[in-house]
């Protein structure tokens, strides 16, 4: 069977949740990975709430869609970030955000995190898709230099932070998949493999792949696929497009705003960048990823309604299955 296509919500979050629901089925998709913000989902009622859940899995149902993961990227942010400031006021809802304190903020943006594991397991899904946060991304242009103590440091926040978490994760049967992503505790390679050291590899913990953000660091997404295979919880499906070369336009994209041409790279609809996309799915083949294919659509030069039914059918040509059988076994002669 082949693996089923989601389309994550998080860009659609100014729609109703049955809005997008009824416009992903139209467009033949799978189903959702539902966002945690906007109408989409509130896990403070869904820990607690049984007709709310049951209200979302018959929207599901109404439109013939399944559901595979659940996204909490917004309230994971604000875990670990350090400053805590107007950029957080602009993504967290006030009951996160409250006071505006920092350390408040974020024991409460913590505290909805346990309850997204919670909300997850009622609705029957075993992964919630997120990011960490980090106290010390602002460290990451290394001047002034931040010394090994700091950055140390920096790891061992977020594992103090996020071991209570993922306890609740464990308690609950719900893995988190972390996106590797800039801003972020893991956001390259080497970063991914300090944070799996800085929690102990504890199996509550896995990755997001998202090869949009490998491309643009001249990261290889398909070694990342091998390397951490055991890891693998959860793929998005978003492509990046470097434009680079120039001499004008740098990596780190200037400050300018997204669909800027000035940029050294920007997000594109899938398959429309440089992402190796052949490559990467004969390796989710290899390494046995079987869930779902999540779309993420984020293309400030596409319309979106356009931009998504496209991605779908790019995902579906070529996320082929693997072979039922071995190429060893096709010329037994046994």
């Amino acid at each position: 069977m082949a693996r089923p296509i989601t389309l994550f919500t998080g860009q659609w979050a100014d729609l109703p949740f049955e809005e997008v629901a009824r416009l992903a089925s139209e467009w033949g998709y799978d189903g959702l990975e539902v966002a945690c913000w906007g109408d989409h989902l509130d896990v403070w009622r869904g820990a607690e709430d049984d007709a709310y859940i049951k209200g979302r899995l018959d929207i599901l149902e109404k439109y013939d869609l399944q559901l595979f993961a659940i996204s909490n990227h917004l309230k994971g942010q604000a875990v670990c970030d350090d400053p805590i400031d107007a950029r957080h006021r602009d993504i967290l809802p006030d009951r996160v955000w409250g006071d505006g304190e920092p350390e408040g903020v974020r024991q409460r943006a913590a505290e909805e995190m346990k309850l997204t594991a919670r909300t997850a397991a009622r609705l029957g899904v075993k992964t919630v898709v997120g990011f960490t946060g980090s106290s010390i991304w602002k460290y990451v242009a290394m001047f002034p230099p931040a010394s090994a103590e700091m950055v140390d440091a920096g790891f061992r926040d977020f594992a103090d932070r996020w071991n209570p978490i993922l306890d609740v994760f464990d308690e609950v049967g719900v893995r988190f998949a972390n996106e590797v992503h800039p801003s972020e505790i893991a956001y390259d390679y080497w970063t991914t493999v300090r944070a799996m050291e800085a929690i102990g590899h504890r199996e509550a913990f896995g990755l997001d792949w998202d090869p949009s953000h490998f491309v643009w660091q001249d990261l290889d997404p398909v070694g990342f696929l091998w390397d951490f295979r055991d890891r693998i919880y959860h793929v998005d499906c978003k492509d990046a497009k470097r434009r680079v070369g120039n001499g004008r336009n740098g990596r780190l994209g200037s400050h300018l705003p997204w669909g800027d041409p000035r940029r050294g790279w920007d997000f594109v609809s899938t398959g429309h960048g440089d992402v190796p996309w052949e490559d990467c799915f004969r390796m989710l083949n290899t390494i046995g990823y079987d869930g779902p294919i999540s779309v993420e659509w984020e293309d400030a030069g596409m319309d979106r309604l356009v931009g998504a039914p496209d991605a779908l059918a790019f995902v579906r040509r070529l996320a082929f299955d693997p072979p039922a059988a071995s190429f060893d076994a096709a010329f037994s002669t046994r």
